[in-house]
């Protein structure tokens, strides 16, 4: 898992294979089998080498995401571990699919998603753009923007996004447990289930958190 919180601006150096020139991202806890967000993507560690990272990425992977199938800068993220302060959201990822940016507009971006995804954004619900957490200001149909404070702009990619500039996205995972079943059961109250789900998921982090704390050193 991930927050969202760019932690350093990298390059990918070569496709084939797929190697990582990982810029200013501390790697001396990084090792082989670790995972590494790439501009969204969760990849594994393969190789290291100095300040190089190289990753297996699948045809499978090449074909639902953007970016990675060419050199240039990327946005980098290591795993997150118990404990972490999440400075935004909760990113798994895994990329729901590909957007478009529509306008640039100052620090505004509007982005359009597939049709199969729009159910999934909401006026001031998170979602993720090339591995950064982003908070949506409002939605129109299948566009919706953000914006992009000068911080954001400086210490990821997004500075480079231009109208006609695909994007891989994520939807926040609350999003999906939210969604109301399409038949929900008569002798439930409207909105248990998603209640359950969200006391579920919290009460599972509190006990993983007590059960680390109980640990030893």
């Amino acid at each position: 898992m991930f927050s969202g919180m760019v932690a350093a601006i990298g390059r990918i150096r070569s496709v084939r294979p797929f190697e990582v020139e990982a810029g200013r991202l501390p790697l001396a806890d990084v090792k082989v089998g670790d995972s590494i967000c790439v501009q969204g993507v969760c990849l594994t560690v393969t190789a290291k080498r100095g300040k190089a990272l190289r990753f297996d990425v699948s045809q499978e992977t090449l074909r639902v995401t953007t970016g990675l199938d060419r050199t240039g800068e990327v946005n980098l993220e290591k795993a997150l571990r118990f404990g972490d302060r999440i400075g935004g959201h909760l990113v798994t990822g895994h990329v729901d699919g590909v957007g478009v940016v529509v306008k640039r507009q100052g620090n505004l971006l509007e982005v359009k998603v597939p049709r199969s995804l729009g159910r999934y954004v909401a006026r001031k619900g998170s979602i993720c753009i090339d591995g950064v957490s982003l908070t949506v200001n409002r939605v129109q149909g299948l566009v919706f923007e953000v914006n992009l404070i000068p911080h954001t702009l400086k210490v990821t990619t997004m500075k480079r996004l231009a109208p006609g500039a695909k994007v891989n996205l994520e939807m926040d995972p609350a999003a999906r447990y939210r969604k109301k079943p399409a038949r929900p059961s008569p002798a439930r109250k409207r909105g248990e289930d998603s209640d359950d789900i969200e006391r579920a998921v919290y009460d599972g982090m509190q006990d993983l958190r007590a059960e680390k704390e109980r640990k030893p050193e």
